[in-house]
């Protein structure tokens, strides 16, 4: 197969047809090399111009020379091509893919309620039911950036280290106290409360959004007639319903995997802003 150039891209051995077939339209769009497995996968509001715009990318000269063609998938609206290229990346793998994996566990940070005043826990997706659950701030892929996320936070909000768990409680106090990064709320220097406050205020933009509905959704993206509905429970994706293909009843059968973070960004803004048409499903 000889190499060719494509609208001032740099030389690949692509199937012409395929590229000429490429719609200017939202999408899943999927590098394909001689093997069964796609190289790369990705969502565009315009695949056409999305792909062109990898094949004149220099420091993607290795996908593409592996590249023999590129196939795609429309949608209906820029949601529906966002969820279709998350699920599709964690279930194919795809080599040049890094963002998107699969993340088996998530963490969060919990804030209890003790007789001495608040006091941030790391949980886990194993341990307590993300988005389901109140009192979440932040999701992370693992114990150790939570506690870094705190960490963090305590030195741009000067906390206490101790009072947040990362140090050994001390009569001295913490670490902290001593450089003076903690207005010693660990020695009684400072008020509690207004310590605890500080605390809630440093994580209220990381608030998790619990799932507001009572059970799945049905979100609704409609392109000249053409209706797609999203099936989404607890900030999962389950599967889309398409009018084009002539199915009716439920979206396509899949079994959700919980709580899903990419997911969860991709959703969370549109629904909680009801910027999209939802429906209840009975």
């Amino acid at each position: 197969m000889s190499s060719h150039t494509t609208e001032n891209s740099i030389a690949h051995k692509i199937d012409t047809d395929c590229l000429n077939a490429l719609p200017r339209t939202s999408g899943v769009y999927i590098f394909k090399g001689e093997g069964k497995l796609p190289l790369y996968i990705g969502k565009s509001v315009d695949i056409r111009a999305r792909v062109m715009s990898h094949l004149r990318a220099p420091d993607e000269t290795n996908m593409i020379a592996q590249t023999r063609r590129i196939d795609f998938i429309e949608t209906a609206g820029e949601i529906g091509a966002l969820l279709l290229e998350s699920r599709m990346i964690k279930e194919l793998s795809p080599l040049f893919n890094q963002r998107l994996r699969r993340i088996r566990t998530l963490c969060s940070i919990r804030l209890n309620q003790t007789s001495q005043g608040t006091e941030p826990e790391i949980v886990d997706s194993k341990s307590v039911n993300l988005g389901s659950t109140p009192e979440l701030y932040g999701l992370f892929s693992s114990h150790h950036a939570a506690r870094t996320k705190l960490k963090t936070l305590a030195q741009q909000h000067l906390l206490c280290m101790s009072v947040l768990g990362l140090e050994k409680k001390s009569k001295r106090g913490c670490f902290g106290l001593q450089i003076k990064t903690c207005l010693g709320a660990c020695v009684g220097k400072e008020d509690r409360q207004t310590h605890d406050e500080r605390l809630f205020s440093a994580l209220a933009d990381s608030q998790v959004e619990l799932w507001p509905f009572s059970g799945p959704i049905d979100l609704i993206e409609e392109a000249d007639g053409w209706i797609q509905r999203h099936r989404v429970s607890n900030w999962c994706y389950l599967g889309t319903q398409c009018s084009k293909s002539g199915e009716a009843g439920k979206p396509s059968k899949l079994e959700p995997h919980g709580f899903d973070l990419d997911s969860y960004k991709i959703l969370v803004k549109p629904i909680m802003l009801k910027t999209v048409k939802v429906e209840t499903v009975f």
